[in-house]
């Protein structure tokens, strides 16, 4: 019990650090460039607070579940050596997180109610919704189309900067092709999907397929599956545009 407090209390106090920085910049231009009080300063501290243990919560949580979930389940497929089952999993696991996703779906309600507002489609509830889920089961595919090429990039030990360059001469290309309206919402689909849920379990993946796999190093072979998760939506979220 003492060793798991020592944990916890230590994790809140990494966390402190790393919320330190960004509360000393906004106190700084609060009060020395904009030089008022900071408005309900109680809340503001309270809030600050649940961010800390919210963060040291989340990040022990990743420790004791989420990354060791993710790497025994890439070291048992290698053992049983499926690789059928684990080309679904792998699409499982990015559509399923990327669905999941906090941050895709703010971004994914967004995008429709301003949408909405400018006439691109009809402004009820209803057609709200079908854009919004329209946007965020196109980038969850994209993500699991990404993990599962990313996957066989491990696999195969093929080099990593081939499929990114690729991909982004498709960006750009795409670019000048799509809508201007969803341009910026493609782009900005290709962040949000690297988030809170997706990136632990994606990593962990990865990571355990190349350390399960001889000749492979985790460092080198092991990551990379964010990057391929990160361009695809753009590609994908583009098209999704222009067939629209």
């Amino acid at each position: 019990m003492r060793q798991f407090l020592r944990q916890v209390l230590r994790s809140v106090a990494d966390s402190a650090r790393d919320v330190a920085p960004i509360v000393a910049v906004v106190a700084f231009f609060e009060l020395v460039v904009l030089q008022q009080p900071v408005p309900n300063l109680g809340r503001i501290l309270y809030g600050a607070v649940l961010v800390v243990l919210g963060l040291a919560v989340f990040i022990r949580g990743l420790e004791l579940a989420l990354f060791p979930l993710g790497e025994s389940m890439a070291d048992g497929f290698v053992r049983k050596g499926s690789l059928a089952w684990l080309l679904v999993f792998a699409f499982g696991l990015g559509f399923g997180t990327t669905v999941a996703e906090p941050a895709l779906i703010a971004i994914a309600d967004e995008a429709a109610a301003v949408a909405a507002q400018a006439g691109a489609l009809e402004n009820s509830e209803e057609a709200r919704a079908g854009y919004a889920l329209g946007l965020r089961l196109t980038v969850a595919l994209s993500v699991g189309a990404a993990i599962v090429i990313g996957v066989i990039r491990i696999l195969k030990g093929w080099p990593i900067q081939y499929f990114i360059i690729a991909g982004y001469v498709l960006v750009v290309g795409m670019t000048g092709m799509a809508p201007k309206e969803i341009v910026g919402i493609a782009y900005d689909s290709g962040g949000v999907t690297t988030s809170t849920v997706t990136v632990p379990l994606v990593t962990a993946l990865g990571v355990g397929l190349a350390s399960g796999i001889r000749g492979r190093n985790p460092l080198v072979d092991g990551f990379g599956l964010i990057a391929f998760a990160s361009l695809t939506p753009m590609i994908f979220v583009m098209a999704y545009g222009m067939l629209r």
